[in-house]
């Protein structure tokens, strides 16, 4: 079994290439985790998972990551990500983690991510103490890119692999 993550960030990047999945890696890069492997995990924050703004992993390291992205090749567009969390009351509780990515302005995809974190919520019957969110924009030129995610990761060690 993988251990369970201790930390989780949020993060938003955007980017321009000449093609889709390049456009897709520049808005990674822009993020802050194009040097890693993404392993998509869904909707659950760990019990007595800790926010940290910033995080520092080295280059191929494996990140479980819950993200919402969107690529267009349509010059003039504007796409959008947003990615938000819902922290329980109970920090022995689990949290919800909820993405939303669509061809809208930032802010209305942060507001349409934050109504489905208080929904998630709501379906579990969890108190709600706290709801981050993060989203981003972008106006196309040529092929662009947006992603919104929630790193999960661990206390980093100096020990090695």
């Amino acid at each position: 079994m993988i251990p369970i993550p201790t930390k989780f960030s949020l993060v938003v990047g955007h980017g321009e290439g000449d093609k889709k999945l390049t456009a897709f890696d520049a808005a990674l890069l822009d993020a802050g985790i194009g040097n890693m492997n993404l392993l998509r995990v869904s909707s659950v924050l760990p019990p007595k998972c800790i926010f940290e703004g910033i995080f520092q992993l080295p280059a191929g390291s494996l990140l479980p990551i819950a993200y919402g992205s969107l690529t267009s090749d349509v010059p003039g567009e504007i796409i959008s990500a947003a990615i938000g969390v819902g922290i329980p009351e109970d920090p022995s509780s689990f949290g919800m983690i909820m993405e939303f990515s669509g061809f809208c302005k930032a802010n209305e995809a942060a507001q349409k991510v934050e109504e489905m974190v208080r929904e998630a919520f709501a379906m579990r019957n969890l108190p709600l103490k706290e709801v981050k969110v993060k989203s981003i924009e972008h106006k196309v030129e040529r092929c662009g890119s947006v992603i919104a995610a929630c790193p999960l990761f661990y206390e980093v060690s100096d020990k090695g692999c």
